[in-house]
């Protein structure tokens, strides 16, 4: 056993830690904040335009430093959790969270903004990736995988909150500039309250003072690392897409701008989702990334047929699809490396993995903009799918690979 196991030892636990189970459920409410937190400002964008008389620039801007400042966080503190703990780690995290949160709850100018949204930024990339491995060290003996699938459920309920307490408490409760980013803030004291508790890391001298340094994957694990890199990657992209569209053809369909409207029909994606990672967690990894990534080509036709023909049912159809097929790219690709990377790397093999899936995600996201902007949104919509449809045919391949035999599998959890 690892230093990095003691954690869910009673014996390292000190007086009125959490257990092993809600130390768990812990790892897994913060990856669900932070998804919440990514997602929180989405539905705010067109009020700060309005109030304030943002050009889209800035508009766009605001969103753009959140992956800027997050993948810098990825590069650099990858790899703090392996040396100074998972809690305390999350705690930084947490904290950063809890500091963009309060200054979008309290901005009086777009400058506010974009110091929050940085610090939403640095918060996700220091918290997600030590909750994403704590969360496989404090499950149950012999359910590691149960932990990735718990992990992307717990992502998505994050998502599917920010969109509908969000768009709810902005269409009809005061403040709207303000009030959800309040509810939100109360949530994350609480979390932090429980991240606190959990048990202290017993540092291993072996591993060294950490510095910074660029991530690593070791070399046992790089055939796995480069199939779930490609899996949550074609997640991420997908889900970007659908999301960024998603509003829009909802618009057009149901006829209106009423904002807890959308994001309760946008919800839908999220909850399949979770509903998905859940149900998924009894199969292997490979088998889930695979059905995944053909469950991503069937949706993204839908997802071009929804755009065109004008359907409700469609759109609906392509909701559920498209969240059955997230659900098993990013819970099967989380679990084909995390349960298998070694304790002392795990911390920075899963930020190698987020961090390629936030790069390609921020990089198709701004080129898709500005083909839509130079060429028309059904340009971009066909460059898109093409992109994302590569992408699937890369993880089919990837986990073909896998399948046959190519490469001996670590086990679990060593």
């Amino acid at each position: 056993m690892t230093t990095l196991d003691l954690p869910v030892s009673a014996t390292t636990r000190p007086r009125r830690a959490l257990s092993r189970r809600a130390g768990f459920w812990t790892a897994a409410a913060v990856a669900g904040i932070s998804l919440w937190t990514s997602a929180a400002p989405t539905t705010t964008y067109p009020l700060y335009a309005s109030t304030w008389h943002l050009t889209p620039t800035a508009t766009t801007a605001i969103f753009a430093v959140y992956p800027v400042v997050l993948v810098v966080f990825l590069l650099i503190f990858g790899q703090l959790s392996d040396y100074i703990g998972r809690r305390a780690t999350m705690l930084y995290g947490v904290a950063a969270l809890l500091g963009g949160v309060l200054l979008f709850a309290v901005a009086p100018s777009v400058g506010w903004v974009y110091a929050g949204r940085a610090l939403m930024g640095a918060g996700v990339g220091l918290a997600l990736t030590p909750a994403t491995a704590a969360a496989v060290e404090f499950s149950a003996h012999g359910k590691a995988a149960k932990a990735s699938s718990v992990t992307t459920a717990a992502t998505a309920v994050g998502l599917a909150l920010a969109t509908v307490v969000g768009g709810g408490l902005i269409e009809y409760a005061p403040a709207p500039l303000h009030l959800d980013f309040w509810v939100l803030l109360a949530v994350i004291a609480i979390v932090f309250g429980f991240v606190w508790r959990m048990p202290r890391h017993t540092k291993d001298e072996s591993q060294g003072r950490w510095r910074p340094r660029a991530i690593t994957v070791p070399k046992g694990l790089r055939v796995l690392y480069a199939a779930a890199a490609v899996a949550v990657t074609t997640a991420y992209a997908f889900g970007s897409v659908f999301l960024a569209l998603g509003a829009e053809v909802i618009r057009d369909l149901v006829g209106t701008t009423n904002i807890f409207v959308i994001g309760l029909l946008l919800a839908i994606f999220s909850v399949a989702t979770g509903v998905t990672a859940i149900v998924g967690r009894r199969f292997p990894a490979a088998r889930l990334v695979t059905v995944g990534a053909v469950l991503t080509l069937v949706d993204l036709g839908l997802l071009e047929l929804s755009a065109t023909a004008h359907s409700l049912p469609v759109f609906l159809a392509t909701a559920i699809v498209g969240g059955t097929s997230y659900g098993l790219l990013f819970s099967g690709g989380l679990s084909l490396i995390a349960t298998r990377a070694p304790a002392h790397h795990r911390g920075g093999t899963v930020a190698a993995v987020y961090l390629v899936a936030y790069v390609l995600q921020g990089a198709i996201a701004v080129t898709l903009g500005l083909v839509a902007t130079a060429a028309g949104l059904s340009t971009a919509l066909l460059l898109g799918v093409t992109v994302i449809g590569t992408l699937a045919l890369l993880v089919i391949v990837a986990a073909g690979i896998l399948a046959r035999g190519h490469r001996r599998l670590p086990e679990e959890g060593r």
